[in-house]
C-alpha cells in the first residue's frame, strides 16, 4: 500500500486520525445541543437546528475549530462542558501498536491537528497521546487551518519536512486533498474515524480501517533503508 522505504516523515492527524471520533460527533451533535438548550430555554431540537446551521456556515474556517470562538458565541464554558463526557476520549483500537511501531522505526512523527489547544491538552490528560509523537502541533499555532495552503507552509517552514518522503493521515476528504495540492506525496486516508458509524470511502486516495495492517511493512524498513 505505501512504500515505507520512502517515507522518513510521518503527519498525522488527532481526531478520527488517532482518537476515536466518537467523542467529537456527540460533544458536537448531541451533547453540546443538550446542554445549549438548557441554558437557553429552547427545545433541543432547535438547538439542534441553530447549532448545526452555524458549525456548517464555519466548515474549513479556524473558528469551527476554535474553543474561544464558540464559548463567545453561545456563552456557554466550552472546555469545561467537554469534560463532562470526557470519559468518552479514547485512542482507537488500533492506533496504540500502530505509533509505537512508527515511533520505533525511527521516523520523525507530528501531530498536527486542527484542534484548538485547550482540546488538545484534555486530550493528551485523557490518553497520554504525546508519548508516541516528537513534537505536537495544534493549527491555531499557525492561524490557519489543514484545509489551506497556507497552513502546510507555515508548518514546513518550522518543521522543515521534505514533501516527498512525508506521509499525511487523516479522515478529512477536504484536508488530504489540501494535502496533496501541496506537495505532499504520500498521503493515506482513513475510512473509519468514528467505531460507531459506518465506514467511508475513498475514489482517489489510498484508504485504510486498520493501522495494524501496516505494522509488519513499518519494520520492515527501517529509518536506515531510506534513500
Amino acid at each position: 500500500m505505501l512504500n515505507w522505504s520512502k517515507i522518513s516523515t510521518v503527519l498525522l492527524d488527532m481526531d478520527g486520525t488517532i482518537l476515536d471520533l466518537h467523542f467529537d460527533n456527540h460533544f458536537w451533535l448531541e451533547h453540546f445541543p443538550a446542554r445549549y438548550s438548557e441554558q437557553h430555554g429552547i427545545s433541543v431540537e432547535e438547538a439542534k437546528q441553530k447549532l448545526i446551521g452555524h458549525y456548517q456556515e464555519l466548515t474549513g474556517t479556524i473558528e469551527w475549530y476554535c474553543l474561544d470562538y464558540w464559548t463567545e458565541f453561545t456563552q456557554m464554558p466550552i472546555p469545561l462542558i467537554k469534560r463532562e463526557i470526557q470519559h468518552l476520549i479514547q485512542l482507537r483500537e488500533d492506533a496504540d501498536e500502530f505509533l509505537t511501531v512508527l515511533k520505533q522505526s525511527g521516523r520523525e512523527v507530528i501531530l498536527v491537528t486542527n484542534a484548538h489547544p485547550d482540546a488538545l491538552s484534555l486530550k493528551i490528560e485523557r490518553t497520554q497521546l504525546d508519548k508516541y509523537f516528537d513534537v505536537l502541533y495544534s493549527t491555531h499555532e499557525f492561524g490557519v487551518v489543514k484545509e489551506s495552503q497556507l497552513l502546510w507552509q507555515r508548518l514546513q517552514a518550522k518543521q522543515g519536512f521534505d514533501v516527498n518522503k512525508t506521509l499525511f493521515v487523516d479522515d478529512s476528504l477536504p484536508v488530504l486533498k489540501s494535502a496533496q495540492k501541496y506537495g505532499i506525496k504520500h498521503i493515506l486516508a482513513v475510512e473509519n474515524p468514528d467505531s460507531k458509524k459506518p465506514a467511508n470511502s475513498f475514489a482517489d486516495f489510498t484508504s485504510i480501517s486498520d493501522y495494524r495492517q501496516l505494522t509488519k511493512d513499518i519494520l520492515a524498513n527501517p529509518i536506515k533503508s531510506l534513500i
